[in-house]
């Protein structure tokens, strides 16, 4: 029976994408680096592989049987003296040509939005050249470039806890960002869609203001937003640049890179940005209470 490999299915997005294979019944196998990372995991009709990705050996005879790769490997912040391009890069290339030895039929990649406009940046660097290569694999692809997570914005909510959010520039710039399970979905359907490129956000198209409200609201707490002016936002990438090492820079290079551009995508999902704000207050809170 064919089935379908979700790489990286212990991550924020593989966890999403496993509940929406079990949803559609289609087999799958779960490769992680660290099998206890999913022992909650219920569902039937998934089988955990435990491998390496940034070492091609351990993936021998995984791909057994696989029909469809979908790859969310990549991090975001650097650590185990890992650089990007031996995870967003060299570790796609190690599983795209496992696939290709195996005889899978397609390669689906989880990207950024406008991936390939941002090369310059350190983290997207290392994703586009990956695209590149799958792009000249031969193989079926469909590169997924979402508008950014719900839980990417998880900064602006702390921010927000102490009355006050912090933006650059007039705080009028839009995106739509998407929740993992909406993107979920999104990622199970490609397997039989012949999109090479689905550039997908959220239902909602937001202003920054109207983000930082939102997460102003969650806390209960009365409109408290700042507007420093954008010569500031240059001036700290250009410090951090100097003084933080790679591993602190590329994370925060990119977010300051987006707040400066509006980000719009293909609308798509049910789930509310207001919704996920109240529910992360809701447990943060709990937590507290519990300590």
């Amino acid at each position: 029976m064919t089935k379908i490999l979700v790489v990286g299915a212990s991550g924020y997005l593989g966890k999403y994408i496993l509940e929406e294979l079990d949803n559609w019944k289609i087999p799958a196998v779960a490769l992680v680096r660290a099998s206890e990372k999913l022992k909650d995991l219920k569902h039937r009709n998934i089988k955990i592989v435990q491998a390496e990705v940034t070492q091609p050996e351990t993936l021998s005879g995984v791909f057994k049987d696989v029909e469809t790769v979908i790859s969310t490997v990549g991090i975001t912040r650097q650590k185990d003296g890992l650089t990007y391009m031996d995870v967003d890069y060299q570790a796609n290339v190690n599983l795209l040509q496992e696939a290709e030895r195996a005889g899978v039929r397609k390669f689906i990649c989880v990207s950024v939005i406008d991936g390939d406009k941002l090369r310059h940046l350190k983290i997207t660097e290392a994703k586009e050249r990956f695209v590149d290569v799958l792009k000249a694999s031969g193989l079926e692809y469909t590169v997924i470039r979402p508008n950014g997570f719900f839980s990417d914005l998880r900064d602006v909510l702390y921010m927000a806890e102490k009355g006050r959010v912090v933006l650059f520039g007039n705080g009028e710039l839009k995106l739509n960002p998407i929740h993992g399970a909406d993107l979920a979905e999104v990622c199970v359907r490609a397997i039989a869609q012949k999109e090479k490129v689905i550039v997908v956000g959220g239902p909602d198209i937001l202003t920054q203001n109207e983000i930082a409200e939102m997460a102003l609201c969650a806390w209960n707490k009365p409109a408290g937003i700042v507007h420093l002016p954008g010569w500031i936002r240059l001036l700290i990438l250009k410090t951090a640049k100097i003084f933080l090492p790679e591993q602190r820079f590329g994370p925060l290079e990119y977010f300051l890179t987006l707040m400066a551009r509006d980000n719009i995508a293909t609308r798509y999902g049910t789930h509310r940005l207001q919704d996920f704000f109240k529910q992360e207050v809701q447990q943060i809170k709990q937590q507290s209470n519990e300590k």
